[in-house]
C-alpha cells in the first residue's frame, strides 16, 4: 500500500494540513481579529490572501481556522468509529435479540436526516458549548456513526464462524475478548476506511453549521470565513480572495482523505489493484489491455506450462 501513488499523494496532502493544524496559529502573521489594516486589499506581499471588508488578514484566518476545523473532524471521527465498533461488532457477533435491537437503532439513525438532526441538537446547546470543539465533535459523531456500524456488522458476520474464532470459543475465551482481540484486528482496513469517511463527513457537517451561523463566530474556522464572506457579499463584489482559500482548503482535505480511502480499498481488494494498472504495466505482466468481464486475468509463462497468477491477483 505504501507504493500506491494514491496513498502517497493522500498522505502528502493530509500531512500538510496536519502540520497546519498544529503550527498554523503560530505561523499566522497577524491576529485574525485585527482590523487595523486597509479593507478589501487584494493579495500582495504584505497580505498574501488579501484582507476582508473589515481589514482582517485572510491568511491569518485561514491558518488559525485550520485547527478548529480539523480538531472537530478528528474528534468526531474517533468517537463515531468507537461507537461503530461497539454497536456493529456486538450486533454481528452476538446475534439474536442483541443484533435485532442494535440493528434497529442503526436503522433509525440512518433513516433520520443527519444535517437537520444536527441543527436541532446544536440549537439547544448553550452559547459557551458552541465554541467548544470537543462538544461539537461529539454531537457530529452522534449523528454519523450508523453507517460504519452497518458495515462492521456485515463484516463481523462473515468472520464469526472462521476457524480462529471457533478455536478461541472452544478454549473458553469470553465474547468480549473474542470480539476485541480476534475479530476487530481483522477489521482494521475497514475501520481505517470508515474513520477517513467519517472525518470527511465531519468536516462537511462542521463547515455547514458554521456557514449557516449556528456555531460561535468568535472561533475561527473555514466555515466561519465562508459565513462572513457571504454576509458581506464577497462573491458579488468579486472578492474571490476571501472565499477561495477556505473553500480550496476544504476541497484539498477532502481530496487527500478520498485518495487515502481509495488506496485502502485497493489494499483490501486485489481486483481493484488490477483494475488500476496502466496499459504499459499490463503489457509487462502479460495481461490483456481490456480484460473480459467475469474472467480473472492470469499470466502464462512461455517457458513453463504452469500458469502464473499475477501478484496483485494472487494476494
Amino acid at each position: 500500500m505504501a507504493r500506491s501513488p494514491k496513498v502517497i499523494v493522500g498522505l502528502v496532502i493530509t500531512g500538510f494540513f496536519a502540520l497546519m493544524t498544529v503550527f498554523g496559529p503560530y505561523l499566522a502573521p497577524y491576529d485574525p481579529n485585527d482590523t487595523s489594516f486597509a479593507p478589501n486589499l487584494h493579495p500582495s506581499v504584505q497580505h498574501w490572501f488579501g484582507t476582508t471588508s473589515l481589514g482582517q488578514d485572510i491568511l491569518s484566518q485561514t491558518l488559525v481556522g485550520a485547527r478548529a476545523t480539523m480538531v472537530v473532524a478528528v474528534v468526531a471521527g474517533l468517537v463515531a468509529t468507537m461507537l461503530s465498533i461497539v454497536v456493529g461488532v456486538s450486533a454481528g457477533y452476538i446475534g439474536g435479540y442483541t443484533d435485532d435491537s442494535l440493528s434497529m437503532l442503526s436503522n433509525v439513525f440512518l433513516a433520520i436526516p443527519g444535517l437537520p438532526l444536527l441543527i436541532v441538537i446544536d440549537s439547544y446547546l448553550p452559547a459557551t458549548s458552541r465554541s467548544n470543539a470537543l462538544v461539537i465533535g461529539i454531537i457530529i459523531a452522534f449523528t454519523g456513526w450508523a453507517w460504519g456500524a452497518r458495515v462492521l456488522r456485515a463484516q463481523t458476520m462473515s468472520l464469526r464462524n472462521r476457524d480462529f474464532v471457533e478455536a478461541s470459543r472452544i478454549i473458553g475465551e469470553s465474547k468480549r475478548r473474542i470480539m476485541f482481540n480476534d475479530v476487530v484486528p481483522n477489521l482494521l482496513p475497514v475501520l481505517a476506511s470508515s474513520f477517513l469517511f467519517t472525518i470527511l463527513y465531519s468536516i462537511g457537517a462542521y463547515v455547514t453549521l458554521a456557514y449557516i451561523g449556528l456555531t460561535s463566530s468568535s472561533v475561527w474556522n473555514w466555515g466561519t470565513m465562508l459565513f462572513w464572506a457571504s454576509q458581506n457579499d464577497a462573491p458579488l463584489a468579486n472578492q474571490w480572495y476571501w472565499f477561495v482559500p477556505p473553500g480550496l482548503c476544504i476541497a484539498l482535505v477532502g481530496t487527500g482523505l478520498a485518495l487515502l480511502n481509495f488506496g485502502i480499498d485497493e489494499f483490501i481488494n486485489p481486483r481493484l489493484r488490477e483494475a488500476g494498472l496502466s496499459a504499459r504495466q499490463r503489457r509487462r505482466m502479460g495481461l490483456e489491455r481490456r480484460p473480459r468481464l467475469g474472467l480473472t486475468p492470469v499470466v502464462r509463462d512461455v517457458e513453463s506450462p504452469v500458469t502464473r497468477v499475477p501478484r496483485s491477483v494472487a494476494s
